[in-house]
């Protein structure tokens, strides 16, 4: 039995008539009346009750051609969905990103764009540290990441840099480097630093180290935190000073001042977006060309 065999027996139940479902199926009449005669003598049993004008459904006729519509409706269905997802109007994409890119203003429009654009594909989001991500990107349990620091020896991964932005001081309220506008390196190395871990951003954690080292007096680091995050949680309850890129230099606003950094070089932290060479994806590729149009 071939699947055009359900086909012609669907036509002939639906228009009770040979000569019609021909003319729908767009084949001659003796034809279809030898499928439906093969049909029959395959399955051991009448399908149709020949009439003088037309035909009808016998019981077990009836039964087949309700559990025929139903396996060619899914099956319709099935191919349906394939086809969309092929051409990237349906699916899922996975997308990660490390705790500080996603509070970047074009990282949230890119996801909200994406979602308004594309309301049939399924996007999730999750959150990791960049070489944590880079890995999931390379082992496809991700499609592609935010990041900050460009992990270029993983294989099969590409990066595209989407933006620098301004790294900041963060400070608790009261503390009195807030008098000034502009904070130097040397200022910073009096005081207590708690900095995320090297393994979490290691992009930020190797800049502002290697800003401190130049002013030539060590930082002294009190505290070193997971996430950025939990950094500032630590900033506000006043234990000592951070930095943070300055598109979370609206966050703990009741509890943490902040300030920009006068170093030359300025010091930045890049927003880059990982995902694997030669996409197949159409959905994918979709969501990287509109994150990278929108970061432009």
């Amino acid at each position: 039995m071939e699947l055009r065999h359900l086909r012609y027996f669907k036509a002939v139940a639906e228009e009770g008539h040979i000569t019609r479902a021909a003319e729908k199926l767009e084949m001659q009449q003796p034809p279809l009346s030898l499928q439906i005669k093969a049909l029959e003598e395959e399955l051991g049993v009448q399908l149709f009750r020949r009439l003088p004008r037309g035909v009808e459904l016998t019981e077990a006729g009836k039964a087949f051609f309700s559990d025929t519509e139903r396996l060619l409706d899914d099956l319709d269905r099935a191919i349906s969905k394939t086809q969309r997802i092929e051409r990237g109007e349906q699916g899922s994409v996975t997308i990660g990103f490390t705790s500080s890119v996603i509070f970047h203003p074009s990282t949230k429009l890119s996801i909200q764009n994406f979602r308004e654009q594309n309301s049939e594909i399924e996007l999730n989001l999750t959150e990791d540290g960049s070489a944590e991500l880079v890995r999931d990107v390379a082992e496809q349990k991700l499609d592609a990441a935010f990041i900050r620091t460009n992990i270029s020896h993983v294989e099969n991964v590409k990066t595209y840099k989407l933006a620098d932005e301004e790294i900041m001081l963060a400070m608790p309220v009261g503390h009195p480097l807030l008098a000034f506008s502009k904070i130097s390196a040397a200022q910073m190395v009096e005081h207590p630093l708690i900095l995320y871990r090297r393994s979490s951003g290691p992009g930020i954690y190797d800049s502002v180290i290697s800003a401190l080292n130049k002013s030539d007096s060590s930082p002294n680091i009190v505290q070193e935190a997971p996430r950025v995050g939990a950094a500032l949680n630590l900033v506000a309850t006043g234990m000592g000073i951070s930095f943070v890129p300055a598109s979370l230099s609206n966050a703990h606003s009741e509890d943490v001042r902040y300030r920009p950094i006068d170093i030359d070089p300025p010091l930045t932290a890049s927003i880059l977006l990982a995902c694997r060479k030669n996409e197949s994806s159409v959905s994918v590729r979709s969501f990287i060309n509109m994150a990278r149009h929108t970061f432009s």
